[in-house]
Order: structure tokens, then sequence, then C-alpha cells
């Protein structure tokens, strides 16, 4: 371990001779770079850059953030993705002005109190706001070290996360860590990448071991990926005489959660899409339709699966909407959308919607062209 610790002055010679310049490094401000942890979190920093500079103008301030109403903090967060960390961001920006006075916590074991806030992310803001000497490992550090090390081992099993936490806390200097930390998952971001390591690059190439063996594209080493499962979904624009859409809220917890949609849901065995779509309605609304023509297909991935999302108009018949399972519901007209948010697979009905409207005016029922 004693010449590995040789990479701690040369990664921060390497980072004074010119880091990335990102909005949340020009402050000090330890919401802020909350703030940005968070959306960084398997988001690719140009992504994250103009939604963490509109976040920023609304909610300067924790207590701003506090006291937004969660379905306006999601429509800011909408195009982003993994909505659970905005979700998360609200509830513990409540709990930041209630129990901690509007400051966050300084170290690890109080930002890990805070919703959403893991050991990485904890590390990452107590050592960058806080200049706390706390080490950080997410993917793009794991990546560096497994190289260093030439690790034979899975990095995704426990043991072996912990003997990088190890690794990470022992190399950890005592002073600059925040912008030591930075640096090495800025070499993971930039230099050290998965399937092109930029290794002629790299400040500290001469102390690692998969440069000198050439196993640099072997590392790290991870179980063979799984086949990602695909599932066939229906969703309804279901149309009210008055012109008047439904659309429904997602339950709060689970994937997508607090979002609205055009409700619907997954094929069973043997059934057809006007049968799955008008038994999902009755299933979560308590509603009875009449499926007409096909709107739109849409195929999205997910981290864990993969869909193709069959949207179609349909026509409301009769039944009073429950919210059976779902936590909300609402009849809107179509240029009242943009008022909720929506996952991206709904953006896209809603700009099919959008492209048909030379077709009918928003307030009178399209032609449904009933089909089954």
């Amino acid at each position: 371990m004693s010449e590995l610790q040789q990479i701690v002055p040369d990664l921060l010679a390497w980072w004074d001779a010119g880091h990335a310049d990102v909005p949340w490094r020009r402050t000090q401000d330890p919401y802020a770079i909350w703030v940005a942890e968070i959306m960084l979190q398997q988001t690719q920093v140009a992504t994250v850059i103009p939604y963490f500079e509109r976040w920023m103008t609304r909610y300067p301030m924790v207590e701003d953030l506090a006291a937004t109403p969660l379905n306006e903090v999601l429509k800011m967060w909408e195009g982003l993705g993994y909505y659970s960390r905005a979700r998360n961001l609200h509830a513990a920006a409540q709990m930041i002005v209630d129990d901690y006075g509007g400051r966050l916590p300084e170290d690890v074991a109080g930002l890990m109190k805070l919703k959403g806030v893991g050991r990485y992310t904890a590390g990452a803001i107590a050592s960058i706001a806080f200049g706390r000497p706390v080490p950080v490992l997410d993917g793009n550090v794991i990546r560096v070290f497994s190289r260093l090390l030439d690790l034979k081992e899975d990095v995704t099993k426990t043991q072996t996360k912990n003997y990088l936490w190890q690794v990470a806390g022992d190399l950890v200097p005592e002073h600059r860590a925040g912008d030591y930390n930075q640096a090495l998952m800025e070499l993971g971001q930039t230099v050290c990448q998965p399937a092109t390591p930029h290794c002629h690059l790299c400040p500290i190439s001469r102390y690692c071991l998969a440069w000198t063996k050439g196993t640099q594209l072997e590392r790290p080493v991870r179980p063979p990926r799984r086949k990602i499962p695909h599932y066939d979904v229906c969703a309804g624009v279901i149309w009210r005489e008055d012109g008047r859409i439904l659309i429904a809220q997602r339950p709060l917890e689970g994937l997508l959660g607090g979002l609205w949609e055009f409700p619907g849901g997954k094929l069973q065995a043997g059934e057809t899409r006007a049968d799955a779509l008008r038994r999902e309605i009755k299933e979560e609304l308590g509603l009875e339709i009449v499926v007409g023509r096909p709107l739109v297909t849409i195929k999205h991935t997910y981290t864990h699966f993969r869909i193709s999302l069959h949207a179609y108009h349909a026509q409301y018949v009769s039944g009073k909407p429950q919210n059976i399972e779902v936590a909300n519901h609402a009849w809107v007209r179509l240029d009242d959308l943009d008022q909720y948010p929506f996952a991206v697979t709904d953006q896209k009905i809603i700009k099919r919607l959008l492209d048909e409207k030379g077709v009918f005016q928003s307030s009178i029922l399209p032609s449904l062209a009933v089909t089954s």
C-alpha cells in the first residue's frame, strides 16, 4: 500500500492542472453539493448540468425545496429518471429543516440518516462540502482501483466491495480529501473508462498493475449480464364526452412513484391488448371503457427490463373513478397535461396527442374508430 499512496499527490497535481468546470464545483454550499451528488447518481454529467442549474434557480435553499409540494418537485425532475431520487431529496429536505435547523449534517453517520443518502453519497458530501477525510467508492472509483490492483475478484460481491472500501479509506488524505475524491471520480469518467481506457493519458498509470500486465480491459470483473426480460404493456387515453382525458397518479412507492400516467398495465397470458386494457382500467380505477384505435407504440428500456407500450384511444362508458391501485386521478384537458409530471414514455404519448391535435379540437372527443 505504501507505493500506492503515491497516487495521492499525483492525482491532486493532475486535478490542479485542469479539471472539469461544472456548476456544483463553483460553490461550497453543502446543499448544492448534496443536490448535485443525488442528481449524478447513475446519470451523466452533461445531462445533469441543465437540471442542476434550473433546480438551484427554483430552489436556492433547502427551505425552498422542503416547502414545495412533491408534485411540483417531480415536475422539475421530469426527464432525469430514477424518480425515487427526487422523492428522497424532497423528504430529506423536510427532515433537514425540521430536525437539523436547515443545515446538513457534516459527518458520514449523520448524512446517512437522510433518505436516499448511502455510504458513497455521504462520503462525497462530507469530503467535498466539509473537508472530512473520508473515502468514496462509486462505479468509477471501483474501476480505477480494480485496475490499479489488477483485482481478479468479482467487484459485485460484498467481500470485494468491503476490501475496496478499506483500500479507499487507507488512501484518502487528511487534507484536500474532497479534491482527491473528485479527482478519482473524474479520472474514472474521463480517462479510466470502461471499454476504452486512455492509459497513455493517465497520471497514475505507472502504479497500475493492470496497465503493466495488459489486463485493463478485463477489469473490473463482474458476472455475465442476465438477459433483460421484455413486457408488453397497454395504456389508455380515456376520453370523456366533454373532451377531458383521464390520467392517474402512480403509488408514491415503487417504480416511477408519484408520477402521472395514462392508466393501463401488463398483458397477461392469452389476453389481447384490448382485453388487458379493459381489465387494468377496471382493476385500477373501477371504470368501464370502450377501447378504440391505436395511438402509438413506444419501446423503452429500464434498468432491469424492457417494455413495448401500446397506447390506445379509449372512451369512458360508466363507473365512478376510484383510487383502487392508483394514488390519485384527474380528468384534464389536453392543453393542461404539461402541468403534471410524466415519465418519458407518457411524454411521448402526449407528443403524439399534440401532433394529432390538428385533426380534432381538444375540447371535442376524437374519432375513436373502435376496433375491439
